[in-house]
């Protein structure tokens, strides 16, 4: 997460998108480095390079919690949150990667849903699949903010590793935006691991 120089970047569609919480531009981008080809959504709002630095969330895919609303994570929460924040504000970057499952993908996370069904937590799922307990890189995002020539931001975030890699990256997290879900029963426990376990800010 030190240093990304293999990772080549290109954008490959951009195009309007009216959304309900206002009006973006949508960005496909696409990073390879040899043979791996890695996928990123980004929307844009406004001016990026006024002062204060913009809003920025840079969110990883939960299929079951952004499209089927489930409460066992606050990925869905977190989404919302960070896209009516830059709506209000008239102006942001929310990049939105494919690293479902905190990077084991789709499948394997619904195998962890069943370890946490019987008395597992989230981490502890993870290692018993023979994962770490998170495999997400950043590269991307680094990338695209670079893109985008953003030396500074306001980083919409609760995880402290994502304060590292955007800073590793060479680019000044001016302010960590908490961006905190509703504690419901569903996720009480979850978010508590993500706290002592994983390090969250979660005040």
């Amino acid at each position: 997460m030190d240093n990304f120089p293999a990772l080549q970047v290109a954008k490959v569609a951009e195009a309007s998108f009216p959304t309900q919480f206002g009006r973006f531009r949508i960005y496909g981008f696409e990073g390879r480095d040899g043979d791996r080809l890695e996928e990123a959504v980004v929307l844009a709002m406004g001016r990026l390079h006024e002062l204060p630095p913009p809003l920025v969330r840079i969110h990883s895919q939960c299929l079951t919690g952004d499209v089927f609303h489930s409460l066992r994570c606050d990925c869905r929460a977190q989404l919302e949150i960070a896209l009516k924040s830059i709506a209000q504000e008239g102006r942001g970057l929310l990049i939105y990667e494919r690293q479902e499952g905190r990077g084991i993908g789709l499948l394997n996370k619904l195998r962890a849903y069943e370890l946490q069904d019987h008395g597992a937590d989230t981490v502890e799922a993870n290692v018993r699949l023979g994962f770490e307990p998170d495999l997400r890189s950043y590269e991307l995002p680094a990338a695209v903010l670079r893109y985008f020539e953003l030396k500074s931001i306001r980083l919409l975030s609760n995880n402290p590793e994502k304060v590292k890699a955007v800073e590793a990256a060479g680019i000044e997290v001016a302010e960590r935006v908490p961006c905190l879900a509703a504690v419901l029963d569903t996720r009480e426990a979850y978010l508590r691991t993500k706290k002592e376990k994983m390090g969250h800010l979660l005040e």
